[in-house]
């Protein structure tokens, strides 16, 4: 019988660079490369950074720059994209880019792939210009931007430089099952946002799994899971920590977006009952709470899911309370591990 929790699973953190209340995206900036010195010396096995547009509480916009700051203040962990929009750019540009992080820093480099924009349609529109249906082209375009990495490309009359032969991982990122069937017919470990778009995330894997096709990339599936994680001393605490994570999302829900709010008191009136039922689906897979509660929950959800790596997504708005949870989420994952 499979174990609960594998005895090395990874963990890693996806950050977004989040700018609270009364900061600005330089304080947003310090934090991320604090908190990813952090998850390194915790032994976090990746620090993630996912592009978004016109997003006041989210700085990560220009996330293959944000990388290199990332990766230039540590010393071991992977750093990557979690992800790059790649129908927001060429293949040839996110090469390149990549591949002079790669060359930067070899061996800590991982290239995240999603389908969506990451911003509203406006935005889109105004980011990719006469490629506004670019999305179509995703599975060619991931394709093509393997093909740039290839030491086989190197008689072609465009090349990547730097880039070519870069040993980068790509991770295709989804939120339906859409990115399923992709990932597995190019043999690709595929990351999935069930930190926002749960709904799907156990038909997709199963989809994965049952169709995944070995490739010189990888021999097995690899399912990452991207979670909410809000962790504190006691129960009580984290879910007055959460209420900030919750404001997030309502502005998701409403399109009335703000910087990220400090907590308030849970039983306020703080969503409508349309809108608790709008949060409380896209919140579906977080894990809030203190030690033991945390500790319950994940190992159900590993034990159900047998995903192969944890991400944890964390919006809380004092910095040092942010940091206690990441603290806390590593403790309680490497002793799920020691009890395997």
């Amino acid at each position: 019988m499979k174990e609960d929790v594998p005895p090395d699973l990874p963990f890693s953190v996806l950050d977004l660079a989040t700018v609270v209340e009364g900061k600005t995206p330089a304080d947003a900036f310090r934090h991320s490369l604090e908190l990813a010195q952090l998850a390194e010396e915790l032994g976090y096995r990746r620090f993630w950074l996912a592009e978004h547009h016109n997003t006041v509480s989210v700085a990560s916009s220009a996330t293959a720059v944000l990388i290199g700051y990332i990766a230039g203040g540590t010393a071991s962990i992977r750093v990557g994209a979690g992800g790059i929009m790649l129908p927001n750019h060429s293949p040839l540009i996110v090469a390149e880019q990549f591949g002079t992080l790669e060359t930067l820093y070899p061996g800590r480099i991982d290239l995240g792939l999603g389908r969506a924009p990451g911003t509203d349609q406006l935005t889109a529109m105004a980011i990719r210009g006469s490629r506004f249906n670019a999305a179509e082209d995703f599975p060619q375009d991931v394709i093509q931007l393997q093909t740039y990495f290839s030491t086989e490309n190197s008689t072609a009359k465009v090349r990547a430089i730097p880039g070519e032969g870069a040993d980068i991982p790509i991770w295709i990122l989804g939120s339906s099952t859409d990115s399923a069937h992709l990932a597995a017919e190019l043999g690709l470990p595929y990351a999935f946002a069930s930190h926002f778009a749960p709904a799907q995330f156990l038909t997709a894997i199963s989809i994965y799994r049952q169709k995944f096709r070995p490739s010189k990339h990888l021999a097995d599936p690899y399912v990452m899971a991207c979670v909410n994680g809000v962790g504190a001393a006691t129960d009580d605490e984290a879910a007055w920590l959460a209420t900030s994570l919750q404001q997030f999302f309502k502005g998701v829900a409403t399109g009335q977006r703000r910087r990220l709010q400090p907590p308030v008191d849970p039983a306020s009136d703080l969503l409508t009952s349309y809108e608790a039922a709008l949060v409380n689906q896209m919140l579906a897979v977080s894990f809030i709470g203190g030690p033991d509660k945390i500790e319950r929950e994940l190992k159900a959800f590993i034990g159900e899911t047998r995903v192969n790596e944890i991400m944890i997504a964390s919006h809380i708005f004092d910095h040092q309370a942010r940091l206690d949870s990441f603290r806390l989420f590593a403790k309680v994952l490497k002793n799920l591990c020691k009890k395997s």
